[in-house]
């Protein structure tokens, strides 16, 4: 229950202080002990140089003959702060506890000096260090020893100076920590609230890219498409319900008509014969609708059912060209190519071939059989980032007061009482160019010709933006 309510700020910005406060502890303490290990290893060094004084002092005399188990020297030059140096015949039992006892250093610390030549030791505010001499033939043990001051006082300050360092050094860690993790979060918030203005009735709202920031730019441009699939699915769907019913219901009623009057009394076996002729024909249109309106849904953005390939453009208007001539040879299209790039890979788009051969093909169909099979003009170009094809034709044209209509499904333009159609050639059109994050726009005027616009972005173009260097 507690995670769920903390939230990803919150974990930032707790990451982030307990990096910086290992961090700053690790640090502060490498530098304490350190500088102590540095301090007691110089102050050794100090001690044994007075010890090898010592010894060479002890050395320079002409006698140095005292009983056993007796100090021979003691002494307090202050030359170190509280300097307190040893003189010691060893014992013939090596026994130092009557030493021991009387200088208050512990007796294994005489044994690790004979043991070892030199030893060390300290206690909560003296070092002693010690070392092995022989002097006309008997054995002796110098010790010097002395307070450290630097330890006891000066590395106490420094304790807590980099206690207090640290303390302030986490405080300010926390503040920039949580001022770090509410930078970092600012733009996905902002993004968040912009998301959560954005419903079924305000499709057409889009984020907007974060300035300096790529990771999050990709995203948004991720969002932002699959709204426009979102905006588009709704628009296919409200369009659907809106003509739908209409479109059908016509073929039914011609169908139902046809029916009711047979049914209503005797008839000749001709009238019968005319009769289910009729309904055989309303029941074909209605037949040829519902598989437009399948062909519409199927797409409406899903991106699923489509599998997707680099596909050469010029190639397939070729292809669409020669189909569209074999199905009807009146079809005059001609393909302008004098704007074609020099460099073949800006022909090239991410895309599903069959769907993208419906589209040009749809287009291409429709200026044909509304200039009543004049020329339709072809024209192919490229720049660096995207493809564009232009359809023109010089037939009938679309009226400028239904032009808001055109990609509506089953609509048709008011003088096109006079050719075949259902109205899904441009819908269904737009769908298959917005699913490949292209763009269509329709320029018409009656009577003087519509000119269609096809923009799709090359995968030179993709690869140049992924690889700017």
């Amino acid at each position: 229950m507690f995670n769920r309510v903390i939230t990803n700020q919150t974990k930032t910005m707790v990451l982030l202080m307990v990096v910086f406060t290992t961090v700053i502890l690790i640090f502060g303490g490498s530098v304490y002990f350190s500088i102590v290990n540095f301090s007691h290893q110089r102050f050794y060094e100090l001690l044994k140089i007075r010890t090898t004084t010592i010894v060479q002092i002890e050395k320079s005399k002409e006698r140095l003959d005292l009983p056993e188990n007796y100090i021979l020297n003691s002494r307090n030059d202050e030359e170190l702060p509280m300097e307190r140096d040893y003189v010691f015949a060893i014992p013939t039992d090596s026994n130092f506890k009557k030493i021991s006892h009387e200088v208050h250093i512990p007796d294994t610390f005489f044994k690790n000096i004979i043991r070892s030549g030199e030893a060390n030791y300290n206690d909560s505010e003296f070092y002693y260090i010690g070392q092995t001499f022989k002097y006309q033939n008997k054995d002796y043990i110098a010790i010097a020893s002395a307070k450290n001051h630097y330890v006891v006082h000066y590395l106490g300050f420094l304790k807590r100076t980099l206690i207090t360092c640290m303390i302030l050094s986490i405080f300010f860690s926390m503040i920039f920590s949580f001022y770090l993790s509410k930078t970092l979060f600012k733009p996905i918030l902002k993004i968040t609230g912009k998301v959560k203005e954005i419903s079924s009735e305000n499709l057409h709202l889009r984020l907007e890219p974060q300035p300096d920031n790529k990771e999050l730019n990709e995203l948004v441009e991720t969002f932002n498409t699959m709204l426009t699939r979102i905006e588009t699915s709704f628009e296919t769907q409200n369009h659907l319900i809106g003509n739908v019913s209409h479109e059908l219901r016509t073929p039914l009623t011609s169908i139902m008509g046809e029916a009711d009057v047979a049914l209503s009394i005797n008839r000749t076996a001709e009238e019968y014969k005319e009769t289910l002729e009729i309904i055989l024909d309303e029941a074909e249109k209605l037949d040829k609708k519902i598989k437009a309106l399948l062909l519409i849904a199927q797409t409406g953005f899903d991106g699923r059912i489509q599998k997707i390939d680099k596909v050469r453009i010029d190639q397939l208007l070729w292809d669409v060209i020669e189909t569209l001539r074999r199905i009807d040879s009146r079809n005059n299209i001609y393909l302008d190519i004098s704007m074609l790039p020099d460099n073949p890979k800006k022909l090239k788009v991410q895309g599903n071939e069959q769907l993208l051969h419906l589209a040009v093909a749809n287009i291409i169909n429709n200026g044909c059989k509304y200039s009543n099979h004049q020329q339709v003009k072809v024209s192919l170009g490229a720049t660096d980032t995207d493809l564009y094809i232009i359809i023109k034709d010089n037939g009938i044209g679309i009226p400028e007061s239904e032009m808001n209509k055109i990609y509506d499904p089953f609509f048709r333009a008011s003088n096109t009482r006079n050719y075949e159609g259902y109205g899904i050639g441009l819908p269904l059109a737009r769908n298959i160019v917005r699913m490949h994050n292209g763009e269509l726009l329709v320029s018409s005027h009656e009577n003087q010709g519509t000119t269609v616009q096809m923009r799709f972005p090359t995968i030179y173009g993709t690869q140049k933006e992924e690889n700017p260097s």
